[in-house]
């Protein structure tokens, strides 16, 4: 089948609801404005942490499980399989990770983490593609079980084992971390002069070349390789196209059953791989409930992102600048957030007056102006506050880009072979 000929059932839609496209030019632009952005507020509240090196390293760090977590989830809704088995997916990861990484070395662990999490997507796919189950009720039965599951294989596993509990494995030895000489100590050096554009550039490159995980750039790489599969190959076309019209695709001669497994084993297996480096990049061990609702936060992400490799990475990264935020200095970058929200919605505002709606420019400045009270008159923010913070981002995220969304037209819908026939 020739490429020209299933392209009439591309993914990319031509008119209507959907947002354009974010190419790379915009992308560069979206993160120069926010650096901009996020450097005034740096001058203005003090809070200078929030681009140095640390923070921008622990980011990156945190955004990662989150971007792989959003990857599975791109391959498996692009085929038209909606997997909200991400979070047990992961789950798996950690616990084969780790079970293999502490006996066999870290690397081992790593591909054991994959298998946990692919095997995950299989029988996701299993349940959804073969018996057509509904795949919410999939996706939830799956979640549950891997709790279950590696609650089980702890306490007979790790639980015998020196160092290990039922819930949580012996340590792992750490995969190898690059650090470029001298770049990286001149890139701190800069940063901590604070000037203002100059050493947020500093500290954001800085953070990408100072103690970075092999696995981090593996994880890196997988973003644009995804997008190049998906995108530019006749085999991407294809698995997209069971995401948009299936019968379509079954009537060009695509095996769409065979497409869908394939896309959501990788689903898996991709979210497994984010399970397996919180157990041995991130933590060095496994822990029971380590995965702290990463995997629904990577589907925001992707939701976020509109189906997009390149969106998806830009949300994943906003989680885990907010998840670094919590962790690094805590109720005072927070604080110097609600700054940076306010400042934001006063841009929301602006562009609503633009498009002439203004009942929403009216909410949006009422917001705006409550949040510029609050800090003006307030030093630093709860505790609870500093804590939710990742979780209330993803919320206001997904509220102000869902009405801009499109996800794949046979995204969830049921499917048997030959019911175009």
């Amino acid at each position: 089948m020739s490429t020209s000929t299933v392209s009439a059932t591309s993914a990319a839609p031509k008119k209507g609801g959907g947002r354009r496209k974010l190419t790379l030019p915009w992308i560069l632009l979206i993160i120069a404005g926010g650096l901009a952005l996020i450097s005034l507020v740096r001058v203005i509240s003090g809070a200078n942490d929030l681009t140095s090196v640390g923070q921008v390293s622990g980011a990156l760090q945190l955004a990662v499980p989150i971007a792989l977590a959003g990857l599975g989830g791109l391959w498996a809704e692009r085929a038209g399989v909606v997997n909200i088995g991400l979070e047990g997916m992961m789950i798996l990861g950690t616990w084969f990770g780790a079970w293999a990484g502490y006996q066999w070395g870290p690397w081992t662990g790593v591909l054991m983490g994959v298998v946990g999490g692919a095997l995950g997507g299989l029988l996701h796919a299993i349940i959804t593609v073969t018996f057509n189950v509904n795949h919410i009720v999939s996706g939830v039965a799956v979640n549950i079980l891997a709790v279950g599951f590696t609650q089980y294989l702890s306490n007979f596993t790790f639980d015998k084992t020196p160092g290990g509990s039922s819930k949580q494995s012996p340590r792992i030895d750490p995969i190898t971390e690059i650090t470029i000489p001298g770049l990286s100590d001149w890139l701190a050096t800069l940063q901590a002069k604070h000037w203002f554009l100059v050493s947020d550039v500093a500290g954001v490159l800085g953070g990408l070349v100072t103690n970075l995980s092999l696995l981090t750039v593996l994880a890196v790489v997988l973003v644009p390789v995804t997008w190049w599969v998906l995108w530019r190959t006749a085999f991407g076309l294809r698995l997209r196209s069971c995401g948009e019209n299936p019968v379509a695709a079954e009537s060009l001669g695509v095996n769409v059953y065979k497409y869908k497994y394939i896309a959501v084993i990788v689903s898996g297996a991709m979210a497994g791989l984010g399970g397996a480096f919180l157990a041995i990049v991130s933590t060095g061990i496994y822990q029971e409930g380590q995965t702290g609702g990463r995997g629904y936060i990577g589907l925001a992400a992707m939701i976020f992102g509109n189906w997009m490799p390149g969106g998806m990475a830009l949300g994943s990264g906003l989680f885990g600048f907010t998840y670094s935020l919590r962790l690094r200095g805590g109720a005072e970058n927070v604080h110097a957030m609600l700054l940076l929200l306010a400042i934001l919605l006063v841009l929301v505002v602006v562009w609503q007056l633009y498009k002439k709606k203004y009942v929403q420019a009216a909410i949006a400045a009422a917001c705006s102006a409550g949040l510029f009270l609050w800090y003006a008159l307030t030093d630093s923010v709860p505790s609870q506050f500093v804590d939710a913070a990742p979780y209330v981002t993803t919320l206001l995220v997904l509220a102000l880009s869902a009405q801009r969304l499109r996800m794949p037209k046979a995204d969830g819908m049921p499917y048997r072979k030959g019911q175009g026939k």
